[in-house]
């Protein structure tokens, strides 16, 4: 009895510790998020004055890492690591240029996610608090929880942000000691970055078809799907981030090239409609606007081509954006409501591409209600399974 008291004051410390740590990183996902939107919003109202300075934009982040990122330049690589408990420590400089340098990339029409900022930032705070908690194991658990704090206080998605901490540094293992402080501290961010007017995306789906035994064959087939999409996203990105490092030595011609291809590329096709997040696509697949059947391609080509060069942002809401607009073309070719398929591939594909199960699956509960639930396990579940060996951080373990 004596050894589980101490184990459970241990464990309310954490949970303390970790409120604290999402009260902080909520605050700060508060302030990069709407910021964020407000850039782009900028952006969007005239592409064209700022797409052509994007090479500019990618060698002035290249060169700011360069003389002043250190290690922070490795970003959810170094993350991992730290999850890890190597001895790494995470730079407090990250969070200002990461911050920074998203913002610029967005603003001047990069294709970008944006929890990679997030969580990182919430990875350093709660590495930075754990120094000062004197018990077995702090430092890891609350780098834990301050991922969880920073990916649930940008996408207010507190349950699937604990289980994304828990087990997106392993695959195949899921770190159940981390899953309470991880819920405290997400719980805490997404109650304060709403408190601070950042909002959550979220779409009612109605009128769901039974799950029963054609429904569940059609939800595989497009999880299927949504898997290898997401696995060519990781392998493209990995192999691009391989091939222009290896033809353009110095980072920073190498982010110039790539901004200039980028901004050619997206004044050609639709000036701009491939830049930023990709939130105008999802809103169009869910919205009835319109999607086009390259949109999920080209959305992809742009952000492998912009995080390849060096560019800073993340990986996840492009990967929603792409599933989704994926799901509205693989929909009646399946027989499943354009809803519904647009919602499974916003889910599947990022789990598939991050190597996660459990985190996509929630998603799917926390952002189109929790009676679609079993539709996103069983086609994120058939999309893992297809998913193969890649992933969008490669610093990710194979247990």
């Amino acid at each position: 009895m004596k050894e589980n008291g101490k184990q459970a004051l241990r464990l309310l410390a954490l949970c303390a510790v970790a409120a604290v740590v999402g009260v902080a990183a909520g605050a700060l996902a508060a302030v990069f998020g709407r910021g964020l939107l407000a850039l782009g919003a900028v952006r969007d109202a005239h592409p064209g004055r700022w797409l052509p300075f994007l090479p500019l934009a990618g060698a002035a982040i290249a060169w700011c890492y360069r003389r002043w990122g250190s290690r922070a330049g490795r970003g959810m690589g170094l993350v991992v690591d730290a999850a890890h408990d190597e001895g790494e420590t995470i730079p407090r400089r990250l969070i200002p240029m990461i911050f920074l340098s998203t913002w610029v990339t967005h603003l001047f029409g990069g294709s970008a996610g944006r929890e990679g900022v997030a969580v990182q930032m919430g990875a350093a705070l709660g590495r930075g608090a754990g120094r000062f908690l004197p018990v077995k194991d702090s430092r890891k658990l609350l780098l834990k929880a301050g991922m969880a704090a920073g990916f649930g206080g940008l996408f207010r998605t507190p349950f699937a942000a604990a289980l994304f901490a828990a087990e997106v540094t392993a695959v195949g293992k899921l770190d159940l000691e981390a899953v309470l402080p991880a819920l405290a501290a997400s719980l805490a961010a997404s109650w304060t970055s709403g408190a601070l007017g950042l909002e959550k995306f979220s779409v009612a789906l109605e009128d769901l078809p039974a799950l029963d035994g054609p429904m569940a064959l059609r939800m595989a087939c497009l999880g299927i799907c949504f898997g290898l999409v997401g696995t060519l996203f990781a392998r493209s990105l990995h192999r691009a981030k391989a091939e222009l490092a290896r033809r353009v030595t110095d980072p920073v011609a190498r982010a110039a090239l790539a901004g200039a291809v980028v901004a050619a590329a997206s004044l050609a096709c639709h000036w701009g409609r491939y830049s930023g997040l990709g939130t105008n696509l999802i809103a169009a697949a869910f919205a009835g606007g319109t999607v086009y059947w390259y949109d999920w391609l080209a959305k992809l080509a742009f952000t492998v081509v912009t995080l390849a060069g060096g560019f800073q942002g993340g990986e996840v809401t492009p990967l929603f954006s792409i599933g989704a607009s994926l799901g509205v073309w693989l929909a009646p070719l399946v027989g499943v409501p354009v809803p519904v398929a647009a919602a499974a591939g916003y889910c599947a594909v990022f789990g598939a591409a991050s190597r996660t199960l459990l985190a996509p699956a929630l998603i799917a509960g926390e952002v189109f209600g929790w009676e679609f639930l079993p539709f996103g396990l069983l086609c994120c579940a058939a999309g893992r399974v297809c998913s193969g060996g890649a992933s969008i951080y490669p610093a990710q373990r194979t247990e």
